[in-house]
């Protein structure tokens, strides 16, 4: 998504490199004046760029006439910045990928721009619109795609609406599980160490993090973040269960107000129970009764935390198992 900023942006990326000139015109000027006058008049000129996104498919023409030729096909959440306006027509510079921008003319309908009455709300209902198409067995081909990208609109053209946060965890959300999906088909996905397979890209539910601190958007992206801290097969080896059980007990210290919290107690007390059976095969009977306990200790916090949620349910479930002496993972487990 950063990626083709500049080349989008060509009109400010040429502004931007013209300030060599103006600089060199304020040669008698101190250094430092003369370094914040060509950040000023670079700000300027982006601040200046008009940008918008249609929240339907729209068409690319050579000229502002629909019988002109057809450029291409411009996708929901896709990125235009608006070079001029002629009557019902604007004129653009479109992101038709994350490589390939165009110049053309399209119709000025369905296009959100930062001016925009509640453009926010539109933007962030088309975005939910095309996750439900996603969502359906016959849905819209790409809908996910281009519910990722309509969130991030939201939240990129809208920083101040409180759908901000929201919008932006969303985004990173559908990206993190379409590059999940693909990570964990491959073969790599089952090496017993962590560093061994490529990991999901960390970077948007970093801006998250960094944006909307202290807010439960925040804490359920560090949340994700697990997953690429975590083993493929653990091969029957106390190390992976050990580390992963730390890593989310650590989580559930750090955040908890976080709506994963009852999750992420879960998952380490089920690390903790899985121990139990793991340890008995190392012959480590002692630490083997030690995990028992930090299991149950695990499980009864989740049950506290979220009785009436799945993750209470599923916590209760493997309280009862331990209980019961019922292996919950090795060959015992069915």
């Amino acid at each position: 998504m950063r990626r083709f900023r500049q080349r989008l942006y060509g009109r400010s990326a040429s502004y931007c490199r013209n300030v060599a000139g103006y600089v060199s015109e304020l040669k008698t000027m101190r250094p430092r004046l003369t370094i914040i006058a060509a950040i000023l008049l670079c700000s300027t000129a982006w601040a200046d760029t008009v940008r918008g996104t249609p929240i339907r498919v729209a068409s690319i023409y050579l000229s502002p006439d629909s019988s002109s030729n057809k450029l291409a096909e411009i996708e929901r959440g896709r990125e235009v910045v608006i070079l001029e306006t002629s009557a019902d027509w604007l004129h653009v510079e479109a992101a038709l990928t994350e490589e390939k921008i165009i110049t053309g003319w399209m119709m000025n309908k369905g296009v959100v721009q930062a001016s925009t009455p509640n453009g926010d709300k539109i933007v962030f209902g088309e975005a939910v619109d095309s996750e439900d198409q996603a969502s359906q067995r016959h849905g819209r081909r790409d809908a996910a795609q281009d519910a990722m990208r309509l969130y991030y609109r939201t939240a990129e053209y809208f920083p101040h609406s409180p759908l901000a946060g929201e919008a932006m965890y969303r985004s990173a959300d559908i990206r993190w599980q379409i590059e999940k999906a693909d990570v964990m088909s491959r073969p790599s996905a089952k090496e017993k160490e962590a560093y061994l397979r490529e990991g999901m890209n960390e970077d948007f539910m970093k801006e998250v993090m960094k944006k909307f601190p202290g807010t439960k958007w925040a804490d359920l992206a560090a949340f994700h973040l697990i997953d690429n801290k975590l083993c493929g097969d653990w091969q029957a080896s106390s190390k992976c269960p050990e580390k992963e059980a730390e890593i989310y007990e650590k989580y559930a210290n750090e955040h908890p107000q976080s709506p994963a919290l009852a999750e992420a107690l879960y998952d380490a007390a089920w690390r903790r129970s899985s121990l139990i059976e793991i340890y008995k095969t190392e012959d480590q009977s002692k630490k083997a009764d030690e995990s028992r306990g930090k299991a149950i200790g695990l499980a009864q916090k989740a049950v506290t935390q979220a009785p009436q949620s799945d993750w209470g349910a599923r916590a209760q479930r493997l309280l009862f198992m331990i209980e019961q002496k019922i292996p919950t993972y090795g060959n015992g487990v069915n």
